[in-house]
């Protein structure tokens, strides 16, 4: 652990961290969870022609798998297990308030009229049990609440944590060098790969299959846990020169955003993208991640940005209902309509962040408190060198949901 030192600068402290109660704040990630909040928002109200709404999703799912398994390597790191109760208990509190308020509250609107838009029982309830996706994936939206079809991404990571933390804990155990791990996780990404190849070239799968499915999806999530584990750049030293980061590796892995996103060819889009997209998104996280004040890397960490992430689970999943309620007056969009809905999705967020995250993160510390077990003398003692931000609440979640 001590290569956190090299990976994040300067050190202030180098505190003790209890098992069960492992917290980092990692520079850089606030700014890219708001980025990728913007994309989505933007294209939602009417650019979707000129930015990549869904790229800011894979950035989420990229960004959950790096948190997640940070978090769980870390744990393990520290205390030689892993708690799944407690990884499930905080994911309940963080997760599950903010999704059914909104959920309910869109569902309430669409049912009184108010939202225009005809509900199905399966709809709503393939929402309520988070299987979302594959209805998406067969029948569209209809029959969603308006501005919900993005719960489709939260059923994918629901899925993911659901299985990944017990995964990790048996890959630990039983293939316990960073070595063995990553070509089983790469195998998985080829598989993924190699899946979505069969249904789009020779099943004629339509783009919504692969693009809601979870087993088309997983790779997308998966990359960003092989960061983790591997030249984690919170947590590894690295071997490679800051100017080879900044001056090859970055603009390599920008090039191949670029490249993904002006192929047209529906078949390429749905099929290598994501996996072009998982590949270049790695060097982008560990030049944020290891030299967040360089360059541009700066504009991430800016307090307004840094807020816009902070709150960018409730702005997820209420923003596009917002757009489709304003629409419902305006006729179409415009100009003032993206700026009222961003207004008043910061200000709906902003109150339910205030009003139910941050009280579900006080009982999330309580109980996890309460559920701490006493470190066992067989258990490994490190020390986590961090950078000065160590204390802050914890590493906090993706705009799909991931949180500690």
């Amino acid at each position: 652990m001590q290569s956190a030192v090299t990976a994040l600068g300067s050190v202030a402290s180098i505190p003790q961290v209890s098992p069960r109660n492992v917290s980092v704040h990692i520079p850089s990630l606030d700014g890219i969870r708001a980025v990728s909040f913007l994309l989505v928002f933007l294209a939602h109200a009417g650019l979707a022609h000129l930015l990549p709404g869904g790229f800011g999703v894979t950035i989420f799912f990229f960004l959950s798998g790096y948190l997640i398994t940070t978090l769980l390597r870390i744990e393990f790191d520290v205390t030689g297990s892993i708690s799944l109760r407690l990884f499930y208990l905080r994911r309940i509190l963080r997760i599950l308030p903010p999704f059914y308020l909104i959920l309910a509250l869109a569902t309430l609107l669409a049912f009184v009229g108010v939202l225009k838009a005809p509900l199905l029982p399966l709809g709503v309830l393939s929402q309520a049990l988070h299987f979302s996706n594959y209805y998406a994936a067969h029948n569209g939206y209809y029959g969603l609440a308006a501005g919900t079809g993005v719960y489709w991404s939260l059923a994918v990571e629901e899925h993911f944590y659901l299985v990944f933390p017990l995964a990790y804990l048996l890959l630990r155990r039983r293939l316990p060098a960073v070595a063995q791990q990553l070509p089983l996780l790469i195998g998985i990404c080829a598989a993924v790969l190699a899946w979505r190849i069969a249904l789009v070239y020779w099943l004629g799968s339509s783009e919504d299959r692969t693009y809601h499915a979870t087993d088309t999806r997983l790779d997308s999530i998966l990359f960003g846990c092989i960061l983790g584990l591997y030249g984690n750049p919170a947590l590894d030293q690295t071997r490679i020169s800051a100017r080879w980061w900044k001056f090859f590796w970055l603009p390599l892995g920008l090039a191949g955003i670029v490249f993904s996103l002006v192929v047209r060819d529906p078949q390429f889009r749905e099929t290598f993208r994501y996996t072009l997209q998982g590949l270049s998104l790695m060097p982008l996280f560990i030049v944020a991640v290891r030299y967040h004040d360089w360059a541009f890397c700066r504009l991430l960490n800016l307090g307004w940005v840094r807020f816009l992430g902070g709150i960018s689970y409730s702005l997820y999943l209420v923003h596009h209902t917002v757009i489709f309620g304003l629409r419902e007056l305006t006729g179409g969009p415009s100009i003032v309509e993206a700026v009222l809905a961003f207004g008043i999705s910061v200000l709906i967020a902003t109150v339910i962040y205030h009003l139910v995250e941050k009280p579900c993160a006080r009982l999330r510390k309580r109980l996890s408190a309460l559920g701490r077990e006493p470190t066992s003398s067989s258990a490994p003692q490190h020390s986590l060198a961090t950078s000065t931000a160590v204390g802050s609440a914890a590493m906090s979640g993706s705009g799909a949901g991931a949180s500690s």
